[in-house]
């Protein structure tokens, strides 16, 4: 028989006499509810994916719980996609440990972006564990994090035994001198390691001096960006001077960080041994015409050079003059794509089929050692350039090489 009917106050009142004799509070006992409900959920959202997919949400799910952090949707919704963007989620220490622990079960991913999330030093500490043991990922930014030296030591830590990752990006991150012991360290042992992006931080002539010589031994990196830091005198002619000894690396951008002309003599010189080289950053820098005559120098033995960006670099008169000492007699596809600017403005690509006698409008008052002049009180260039290369050749144009790839760093 159906024992006789209870209002529903009745009822609670029932169950939570029954929880308190059991000595089990009535909000432990629905928070045990709610986990298990969400247990459920988690089966039921696993049981609709695929098998190699099973342990990773839950996984996940589990250790937010255990670090009170709010999980991350789109990494729920990752399935099998190759690119894991967390971008600007504000995931702090506590959720890069939550994702650390749930990264190796999704062998799938193999760009991770991670860029301005607050990790600070201990969500790197917790990221690097997971990038040692990854032979997926391939592709890290970290980016506007606040690593400092600690995070940045256990990240380069990580990524020496890790040789699966080959673009590391770490700009905006306050790295100083302290740090490019451990950045020094990671170039000499992680030869798999294809870009680094060091820009927006505060690198010094210290850290310049310790970065060098590792890019000078360093195999393998092809693309090194270190716009935006402090590298004014020594730290820019020791980045130049490992620039001469390295045959690997093929892109490298030191644009604002007032090397002036002691950092772009040391680049000429640099010029005039690298062979490999082809695009060169160099805007901003503080570079006088002695500085731009000694880069020009260089640039007049380079073979490799496609793409030389010196916009607002150059100071004083007729900056292009002092700049496009080039050869004339060079091989039509060295030269083809050569962009140099100036003063911000548009660029100045020389055209490798013409000549002055084809098209007149194209060619340089030259002086008596066939090159432009230079402004009053310019030096002249060594007798032994003289009547050698003929005058230079230029046509003005937008600078789109350079446009392009600053877009790509975005």
């Amino acid at each position: 028989m159906r024992g006789p009917l209870q209002e529903p106050g009745e009822k609670e009142g029932q169950e939570e006499g029954a929880a308190a004799a059991s000595g089990c509070p009535a909000g432990v006992r629905e928070a045990k509810k709610g986990l298990d409900a969400d247990s459920d959920s988690d089966q039921e959202t696993e049981g609709a994916r695929k098998p190699g997919e099973l342990g990773k949400d839950t996984l996940y799910l589990r250790s937010c719980r255990a670090y009170s952090v709010v999980p991350a949707s789109c990494f729920l919704r990752q399935g099998s996609a190759p690119e894991l963007s967390l971008r600007h989620r504000g995931l702090g220490p506590q959720g890069a440990r939550a994702l650390a622990h749930a990264l190796n079960s999704n062998p799938c991913i193999k760009r991770l972006d991670l860029r301005d999330n607050g990790l600070c030093g201990a969500g790197a500490e917790a990221l690097a564990g997971a990038l040692s043991r990854s032979c997926s990922i391939c592709d890290v930014d970290l980016s506007e994090n606040r690593l400092g030296a600690e995070g940045a030591q256990a990240i380069c830590a990580a990524l020496a035994v890790s040789p699966a990752v080959q673009r590391l990006q770490l700009a905006g991150n306050g790295l100083e001198e302290q740090a490019a012991q451990c950045l020094a360290e990671l170039l000499l042992a992680h030869t798999g390691l294809k870009s680094l992006d060091l820009s927006y931080n505060q690198l010094n002539d210290q850290a310049g001096e310790t970065l060098g010589p590792a890019l000078a031994e360093n195999t393998g990196l092809m693309e090194l960006n270190v716009s935006w830091n402090h590298l004014r005198g020594l730290g820019a002619i020791a980045i130049a001077r490992g620039l001469e000894a390295n045959i690997f690396l093929r892109v490298l951008d030191i644009s604002y960080n007032g090397c002036g002309d002691s950092g772009a003599s040391a680049v000429g010189e640099a010029l005039k041994t690298n062979n490999v080289l082809e695009e060169l950053y160099m805007s901003n820098n503080r570079i006088s015409a002695a500085g731009a005559l000694s880069l020009g120098l260089g640039l007049r033995v380079n073979q490799t050079l496609r793409i030389l960006a010196v916009s607002a670099s150059l100071m004083g008169e007729a900056p292009a003059q002092t700049c496009l000492c080039l050869p004339t007699q060079r091989p039509p596809h060295h030269i083809s794509a050569r962009c140099l600017r100036a003063h911000g403005g548009g660029g100045a690509r020389l055209p490798p089929a013409t000549s002055s006698s084809t098209h007149p409008s194209l060619a340089w008052p030259t002086n008596s050692f066939g090159l432009p002049p230079g402004p009053p009180g310019f030096p002249s260039p060594p007798p032994g350039l003289a009547g050698t290369q003929g005058p230079c050749r230029c046509s003005f144009s937008s600078g789109e090489d350079v446009a392009n790839h600053e877009s790509r760093r975005q």
